[in-house]
């Protein structure tokens, strides 16, 4: 299951980074930020954590350096679940999932939903689905993987 990701980062190596800063925003707009668009992968999860913090069945996302996101407005309006180093970042005021921090805070998992630009990146398997709702059915013809490949 390893090869999935070799095979992701190896793909994002093809891709020359660019300069280009991609916005994103919470729904009511208190809350903006730019990322750089230089995805390195990007998923569907459909772990149970994921299901409840979105109120979907997945939570698309893209994973890219903690150091290439950056809050434009609001931060004082964010409102972080979890530790220092591995939380989720919502608005406080409508309660957007923007992102989540991850890998011992060296990535952020950017939520696409909440961006407003349209990344170069597109997710490309659906990892958990061992844990996901009975009621969802995918039928993308993304690869499945039960867990974290």
């Amino acid at each position: 299951m390893a090869w999935i990701i070799a095979a992701m980062l190896e793909e994002a190596e093809h891709v020359k980074a660019t300069d280009r800063q991609l916005r994103g925003s919470c729904l009511c707009g208190e809350v903006s930020y730019q990322v750089l668009d230089a995805f390195e992968y990007s998923l569907y999860c459909h772990c149970s954590n994921c299901r409840r913090t979105t109120g979907a069945a997945s939570k698309p996302f893209a994973g890219i350096g903690s150091e290439h996101l950056t809050i434009v407005h609001g931060e004082a309006h964010i409102r972080r679940f979890g530790e220092a180093r591995s939380h989720n970042a919502l608005c406080q005021r409508c309660g957007s999932l923007l992102y989540s921090l991850v890998r011992d805070g060296r990535y952020v998992h950017v939520t696409l939903g909440t961006l407003i630009d349209t990344p170069s990146i597109a997710p490309t398997a659906h990892i958990f689905v061992g844990s996901k709702a009975a009621w969802d059915i995918i039928n993308d013809g993304l690869p499945q993987f039960a867990e974290f490949p």
